[in-house]
């Protein structure tokens, strides 16, 4: 007979809960439904929905950090490697259920654990860009401007060009948004 892992039931539950009624709309009594459990047994891992929302964070975060490193190779240019891994991370962003309903609450209702929960994931995907931007400084491929604003400007231009954009024009392919990076990136918009 199979050993039921009841935290990990509970987390898988938690997750379907926020992605299907926002953080502000999930109860524990609607977790406890979905995972098949006592509304105590919640309890004996968790003390309040907000340390259960955490941890389902980290999982996503996680996810989202090995995904990326996957795509990373050392064989590869860092503006390879920077598309690949931007691609995959947004597009990990875009189809994750729960991260499609946090934008949503965020935007309808302003809630702010689901902003704070955002600024988490954002906060890692910068954090692996900033990494990302260093090494290829140290290996010479890029200049070593401040790594922390490169990153955010970076990740602000490429979500500008991928989903910004489309909300009013015809969606850029994918080369010509690399295109625009590259181009802002390696050369600026200087003639030089």
């Amino acid at each position: 007979m199979a050993v039921v892992d009841r935290r990990k039931q509970i987390i898988e539950a938690a997750e379907k809960s926020f992605a299907l009624f926002g953080y502000k709309a999930t109860t524990m009594d609607q977790v406890a439904k979905i995972a098949n459990v006592a509304k105590g047994t919640i309890y004996t891992f968790f003390t309040n929905k907000e340390e259960l929302f955490d941890e389902i964070l980290r999982h996503v975060i996680s996810d989202m950090k090995r995904i990326s490193e996957q795509e990373v190779s050392e064989k590869r240019s860092f503006f390879e490697n920077l598309y690949q891994s931007m691609d995959v991370l947004l597009e990990f962003r875009t189809e994750h259920e729960l991260l499609i309903k946090l934008f949503q609450e965020v935007r309808d209702f302003g809630t702010p654990q689901a902003r704070e929960g955002l600024e988490k994931i954002e906060a890692a995907i910068l954090g692996y860009l900033e990494n990302q931007l260093e090494r290829a400084a140290q290996r010479g491929e890029i200049r070593g401007l401040d790594p922390k604003v490169t990153s955010f400007v970076l990740m602000r231009l490429y979500v500008a060009l991928t989903s910004d954009w489309n909300k009013n024009n015809e969606p850029l392919s994918e080369e010509r948004i690399k295109e625009f990076i590259r181009m802002f990136l390696s050369g600026g918009l200087s003639p030089l």
